[in-house]
């Protein structure tokens, strides 16, 4: 929905706003050193080149096949490649493929050898995935070294005296078990209280999405279905009165116990199994149970086995051209024991949960409330030794070789763990965007880059990585400019600065073409048909990351995401902190919460980041370390954003704990409401030492009352920018976007439109005194605003997008000093920074088109006019796929000179072309508008034009479906299923000269 903004809603052009808090009034100056560099955006260093899931599929890969890839990546302006030895060729009824030396064996290494070599040669950095497929596991994995969950068995004593009987087994998974402890209670009846709600979520057995989301439903001690005559109140038993009884059994498991009181008792054997996770998609033999993230000595013993001999195998490489190490998302569903588990329980959360482990069986113990704090400090635990015994520990494995660590650790997968506190081992922030695809259809399932940056932003690592491009279900029909470009361009906005495609299969020649493929994920390799002009694509990618790599994020708004487990931050749109539109911020979790200090009013880390205010959850729950903090931070001069604290979510120091948080919500918040969903009657604030706290604001409903303008806006072309009488354009991956940066002196934005057809805006920006440029990632173009408006501490410009378009605007030049006069009003010197493009001539009539036979072409054929090869009559041109050349030779009919252009129209299925005319190489076109400058190169007569297309492998592979194997000119793994249709394809126009 449009969001109407006014003057009397506090908008940022009123005159009522001359008055600024100071603590606000301007960005603080970021000590970032440097300057951007024209050369390198025009012509991208290696350093901001993509790089790739170099998928060796199955260990199906060959010298060969090795050094023609890292070659032709090379060639491409790739900076590096990940190698990533899985299988999953044939999942979703696809055909297998041959299978190759098993990962880790003296074969396989011998090809990883050779790969780092090449490597070397070519100067690229590779990474490498430390098993194949995933989650973590392998085929030597025992039951004992693996993911682990609790299980148990109930059993009822009533009577008095002695007791001796074999307590059942509990159940178990590939006949593993081990004992953990015997417990007892002594209570009547208690049929009647209810269940614990989302128990197996709350217990962590299991994930609690497929993507990331708002887990604090967890917190909440709601029963699950009371039902007739079922009570919420009452307990099983108190946690005093929970015996351990383990003594009393013998190895055989039986019980010999003479009960201390007469009556019911309620015996609990707990003991843990493997929790029925096998590692996914692996290559030929190396299948197995997945490793038990919870535990540093099993994971030692894993890189001992496989992985330190691998890198030492490679002497000095590792370290330099070997430089990161990586592993794939979380996927193994949930864990909730190690061996170790009971102590790091006690060391971390400072109580035994022994008497507590029957609430994991769906007891009571103590009440409700007390219950599901203890399962909340349960999941804490398991994510605290996710972090600190998995990642933690591969990450000083890894920085013994001089290497970083790059695993996919925080999601999309909501398990149990804080997605940013395992980020906070990487080196590189690596997660993961989607391309549009049935599987993950909606922006919430697709986008998850935002959590990375903010990792990045917070602990200070440069790289903000993302697999990109994934799909399930579509092979060869995705379209750059329609589906590839968008999704790049989101995550841009999100603080994505190194994009790895997936995926990028090594195929054997002796695999044909397409070769043989993975079953999820756009294919990108020399075997798909446009590769030949793939550079004018990944170019554009590198001209982004360039740029994305320097400076400094910034950002208004900082959000604390809370302590909860799981805690996975999601998509920028979710917008937490209601920053949206026009500030951006950043997710902080509780170990960055804790270094935060306060500078000028600033919330500012180690490193130099800051923001302008602290949001808090609105929830109302907090842990006593993180209360205690915010306390700290508004008296020292923090503004926080936030309704009152109620309540801790753990029994570390309770009941103490929830005094101390009455104590000290009355001394942050005073008398205000716990929460109020009134509008404005439901606001407040107070000064607290040296800050502020506010409640019932959004951040950026508190920012425009403080005066502090948005940093970028999107309005209609229409709005009076003087009156400030309009609406907000829409965000979102359909809408509008943005990322700011600051390097030194210069200012830049990174802007996009989602937008499928072009569209026009006025775009304000938070900067004055400065000459806007429009800087185009596409071309390299460099060029000056000649229409822009500063005014009221902004500078207004209108933009035109093409479909999907994006821009960067670079603030770096001043004004001249005769352009600074007593006012702030300033302006260009034109009405548009864009001429409408306008047609003189349209070339129409025959083309004569050449369809190479070597694809079932027919040669050179005449067009009559342009249409899609699906529409011919001609079977080699309906089935065609590859390379395509028309020709037409024309008279230029009109006496204009000076700038002129030639526009392709539309170009059907990928949308690229290649143009040449007169002989001279005008480039290649790949995004809307597909056009060519032509300026001085139209001649009166016999002009030549030659205009390469490249459509999918689509078309082809349905047309192979009809023949004979033996007569086809495909080979693929991957299968021709019956609902795939050929696509429209080709030039389609009309091709056009104007100016």
């Amino acid at each position: 929905m449009n969001r109407k903004w006014s003057v009397g809603a506090g908008w940022v052009f009123g005159a009522t706003l001359a008055v600024f808090n100071p603590v606000f009034a301007q960005d603080a100056p970021l000590q970032v050193a440097g300057e951007l560099s024209e050369t390198s955006f025009a012509d991208p260093p290696p350093s901001a080149g993509i790089r790739c899931w170099w998928w060796w599929l199955n260990g199906n890969v060959t010298k060969e096949s090795i050094t023609r890839d890292l070659e032709a990546m090379k060639e491409k302006g790739f900076s590096g490649a990940c190698i990533f030895d899985a299988g999953g060729q044939n999942q979703r009824g696809n055909g297998n493929v041959p299978q190759g030396p098993m990962f880790g064996t003296p074969e396989w290494q011998e090809l990883f050898r050779f790969a780092v070599r090449e490597g070397e040669r070519l100067g690229l950095v590779l990474s490498m995935s430390i098993q194949s497929g995933w989650n973590l596991g392998g085929p030597d994995i025992k039951p004992q070294e693996s993911a682990k969950h609790l299980t148990w068995s109930e059993t009822i004593v009533n009577g008095s005296g002695p007791v001796k009987l074999a307590l059942p087994l509990p159940a178990s998974r590939l006949g593993f078990y081990r004992d953990i402890a015997v417990l007892a209670y002594h209570r009547e009846d208690t049929s009647s209280i209810a269940p614990i709600s989302d128990l197996r979520q709350k217990a962590a057995f299991d994930e609690v999405s497929f993507s990331a989301t708002d887990t604090r439903h967890l917190l909440e001690t709601a029963v699950s279905l009371p039902g007739k005559g079922v009570s919420e109140g009452g307990a099983h038993a108190e946690a005093g009165d929970v015996r351990d009884i383990s003594l009393y059994m013998n190895p055989e498991g039986v019980l010999q116990w003479d009960p201390p009181v007469d009556g019911r008792w309620v015996i609990l054997r707990f003991g843990y199994t493997n929790n029925g996770s096998h590692v996914s998609t692996a290559s030929g033999d190396w299948q197995g149970l997945v490793l038990d993230y919870m535990s540093e000595t099993h994971f030692t013993r894993y890189w001992d086995t496989w992985i330190r001999p691998m890198l030492e195998s490679i002497g000095a490489q590792a370290g330099k051209t070997l430089r990161y190490l990586q592993t794939d998302s979380w996927e193994q569903g949930g864990i909730n024991w190690t061996e170790r588990f009971r102590e790091e329980f006690l060391e971390r959360r400072g109580y035994d949960m022994l008497p507590y482990l029957p609430v994991v069986a769906g007891k009571i113990i103590g009440s409700r409330e007390i219950s599901n704090r203890f399962l909340a400090d349960l999941r804490k635990t398991v994510s605290d030794c996710i972090s600190d015994n998995h990642y933690r520990v591969f990450a000083e494995k890894a920085a013994e070789f001089g290497m970083g660590i790059q695993p996919e650790s925080a999601g999309p997968h909501a398990g149990p763990f804080d997605g940013l506190k395992n980020y906070g081992h990487s080196e590189i922030m690596m997660s993961e965007f989607w391309s549009p695809s049935n599987h993950r259809p909606t922006p919430e399932q697709r986008f998850f880059v935002k959590q990375a940056a903010s990792a990045a932003h917070i602990y200070n690592q440069p790289l903000v990585g993302a697999e990109g491009f994934t799909t399930i279900g579509k092979h060869w029909n995705d379209v750059i400019w329609a589906d590839m470009k968008p999704s790049f361009d989101y995550s841009v906005c999100g603080g994505l600065n190194l994009a790895y495609l997936h995926t990028f299969t090594s195929s054997p020649p002796e695999m044909g073409v397409p070769g043989q493929e993975y079953f999820a994920g756009t294919h990108f390799n020399p075997n798909i048909t446009w590769w030949k002009y793939s550079e004018a694509f990944f170019d554009y990618m590198a001209r982004s990351q360039y740029m994305m790599q320097q400076g400094q994020f910034v950002a208004d708004v900082l959000y604390y995401y809370g302590d909860h487990v799981p805690n996975i931050a999601t998509l920028k749109d979710s917008d937490p902190a209601g920053a949206l539109p026009g500030y951006d911020y950043d997710v902080i979790n509780e170990d960055r919460l804790e270094v935060l200090r306060v500078a000028d009013g600033r919330l500012t880390l180690p490193h130099g980041m800051s923001y302008r205010v602290l949001v808090l959850p609105d929830h109302g729950v907090l842990s006593i370390k993180a209360l205690r903090k915010v306390a700290e931070l508004a008296r020292a001069g923090a503004t926080v954003i936030g309704y009152r604290t109620q309540e801790t979510a753990s029994l570390v120091e309770y009941p103490e704990s929830e005094e101390e948080v009455t104590r000290l919500a009355q001394e942050l918040w005073g008398n205000a409401p716990v929460r109020h969903d009134a509008g404005e009657a439901g606001r407040g604030s107070r000064k607290v030492g040296r800050g502020i706290v506010a409640w019932g604001f959004t951040a950026r409903e508190w920012l425009l009352e403080k005066g502090v303008q948005p940093d970028c806006l999107f309005l209609p072309e229409s709005s009076d920018i003087k009156t400030g009488a309009g609406e907000i354009l829409p965000g979102g991956p359909d809408g509008f976007g943005y990322i700011h940066h600051r390097l030194g002196n210069t200012d830049y934005y990174f802007i996009r439109s989602g937008n499928k057809e072009s569209t026009r805006a006025l775009v304000t920006f938070r900067i004055v005194g400065r000459l806007p440029e429009f800087w185009n990632p596409v071309s390299g173009e460099i060029r000056p605003a000649t229409a822009w408006k500063q005014e009221n501490g902004h500078i207004t410009l209108p933009v035109r997008f093409p479909p999907n378009g994006s821009w960067f605007i670079i603030f770096r030049k001043p004004l001249p000093s005769a352009q600074q006069p007593v006012s702030s009003r300033q302006g260009g010197t034109s009405a548009r920074n864009f001429t409408d493009f306008t047609p003189v001539q349209t070339l129409n009539g025959s083309w004569k088109v050449f369809f190479d036979p070597r694809w079932g072409g027919p040669g050179k054929v005449t067009f009559e006019s342009l249409e899609s090869w699906t529409r011919r009559p001609e079977e080699g041109i309906r089935h065609y796929s590859g390379s395509v050349v028309y020709h037409k030779i024309f008279s230029w009919k009109s006496s204009l000179t000076g700038k002129l252009w030639l526009d392709l129209g539309d170009i059907a299925d990928v949308g690229i072309a290649h143009v040449k005319l007169n002989g001279h190489d005008l480039g290649t076109v790949w995004s809307p508008p597909f056009r060519v400058d032509v300026s001085g190169l139209l001649k009166r007569r016999n002009n030549r034009l030659e205009i390469e297309v490249i459509n999918s492998w689509r078309n082809r592979l349905v047309g192979d479906m009809l023949l004979p194997e033996d007569q086809r000119y495909t080979k693929t793994n991957i299968t021709i299923r019956d609902d795939w249709e050929s696509l429209e394809s080709g030039l389609l126009g009309p091709v056009t000269i104007g100016r």
